[in-house]
């Protein structure tokens, strides 16, 4: 029985010093659309900018959406700027407050605008996220010039000043289709400080950010609290209704969006790119000489992903029913609905982070040292990988080796996701329940 113990202790360990080394060093949690190393001049001089079309989709969010809003009308970006704010029939005050805050913006600004579309009944076949999306995207696409970009965002985001700007000059430099922030999500009280950096870090374990960002990996990954996509990306996938059933509809937006690149299309050198393009080359020269990796010609799939310190969700989480209900919407869904892929989810779970903190009381209480060392070195390396997450949500360090029970409950959660699920209640959303096959 020892040597059993043993063996599935090493099995552990070795799958941590797998994950630290070979999945694309997610635990470092370092892709970060960092204010200070983007350059400060404009991308090109006052029409010449990309034009940008933001859609909120807004139910019930009274509360939220003056702070929201007012966050992107006081954007520094030099461009123009609409806001549409797609009411998906709410039924509190959301519509009267956006309606008040556009008739107060237009008033003050001419660059940035803000309108108020009604939604329409949600049709079959489609979620209510993607549907108020894809009625403010079609409602965009109708100004005169049409939008370069589409800023896809949530009425829970605060954006900082220089978000857009930051984006916009990340997708134009990078020639770039998708740029995409994992905003920082509200971290105050006590189950949000247990909870919340986990599940910043187990969605990077899932889509290591690096693989994302690179364009011979197939991962590919967004996060729908604020996605900047390209017009002629959008129109090429085929627009939102490529993913309207999808509850985890950023990550599939994401997915189609680097698919739709192919090997033929190789990337060019700026000299190169007017040579097989009757438009004229980007305008790259106030760029401040920043380095111009990844680059790609634009509208032909390349994606980033990263982590941002500045730009944050208002969402409260407070307590643990909250949290678990957030998780199990979405969590069978990531399984595919598999049975069998939750089985192995449990199996893994447990032994990756449950496996280690048994392991070392059983083995101290039962004098085998071997195995102890091993179990505390595993249960060490978790920590340590935590602890940048930890960091940028500037929690205490000590938490890291709390995540042998923060796993636990994950699981749990996952296994409630799919009991949901089969009770007909899954992908449950204020008031409306999605349960998509496939």
């Amino acid at each position: 029985m020892h040597t059993i113990g043993l063996g599935i202790t090493v099995l552990s360990l070795g799958i941590w010093i797998g994950l630290l080394g070979f999945r694309g060093q997610f635990w470092r949690a370092d892709q970060r659309l960092v204010l200070e190393k983007l350059p400060t001049r404009s991308l090109g001089q006052g029409e010449s900018l990309p034009k940008v079309c933001a859609v909120i989709p807004a139910r019930n969010e009274a509360e939220l959406l003056p702070t929201t809003l007012r966050s992107l009308l006081a954007q520094d970006y030099a461009g123009c700027l609409t806001v549409i704010v797609v009411d998906d029939q709410s039924t509190d005050q959301t519509a009267t407050i956006a309606q008040a805050l556009a008739q107060e913006s237009n008033q003050s600004s001419q660059r940035f605008q803000l309108e108020v579309l009604s939604g329409q009944t949600l049709p079959p076949g489609w979620t209510g996220k993607l549907w108020a999306l894809e009625q403010g995207i079609r409602h965009g696409q109708q100004q005169t010039p049409a939008p370069d970009y589409f800023l896809l965002t949530d009425a829970d985001i605060e954006h900082d000043p220089a978000n857009l700007r930051q984006l916009v000059t990340k997708a134009e430099m990078e020639h770039l289709d998708l740029v995409s922030l994992m905003v920082l999500l509200r971290c105050q009280d006590f189950w949000e400080r247990l909870l919340i950096p986990a599940f910043v870090f187990f969605f990077q374990k899932l889509y290591p950010f690096a693989w994302v960002n690179n364009p011979t990996k197939s991962t590919a990954a967004a996060a729908g609290g604020c996605i900047l996509i390209r017009h002629q990306a959008l129109n090429r996938i085929g627009g939102i209704e490529v993913v309207r059933q999808a509850l985890i509809d950023d990550c599939a937006l994401a997915q189609a969006v680097k698919s739709s690149n192919t090997p033929s299309f190789a990337p060019l050198a700026p000299q190169n790119w007017g040579e097989q393009n009757s438009q004229s080359p980007p305008n790259l020269g106030d760029l401040g000489g920043f380095s111009k990796t990844n680059q790609q010609r634009p509208g032909f799939g390349g994606i980033w992903l990263g982590l941002s310190q500045s730009t944050r969700s208002l969402r409260p989480y407070p307590s643990l029913a909250s949290i678990w209900n957030m998780i199990a919407r979405t969590a069978f869904t990531q399984l595919e609905y598999s049975p069998w892929l939750l089985v192995g989810t449990v199996m893994g779970m447990t032994l990756i982070y449950l496996v280690p903190p048994i392991g070392l009381i059983v083995s101290v209480l039962t004098g085998h040292w071997l195995n102890a060392i091993a179990s505390f070195v595993t249960w060490l390396l978790m920590a340590l990988a935590y602890l940048p997450t930890l960091r940028l949500y500037q929690c205490s360090p000590l938490l890291g080796f709390c995540l042998p029970g923060i796993g636990l409950l994950y699981t749990l959660m996952t296994i409630d996701s799919a009991w949901r699920h089969w009770q007909g209640r899954g992908g449950a959303w204020k008031g409306r329940v999605y349960s998509v096959e496939g």
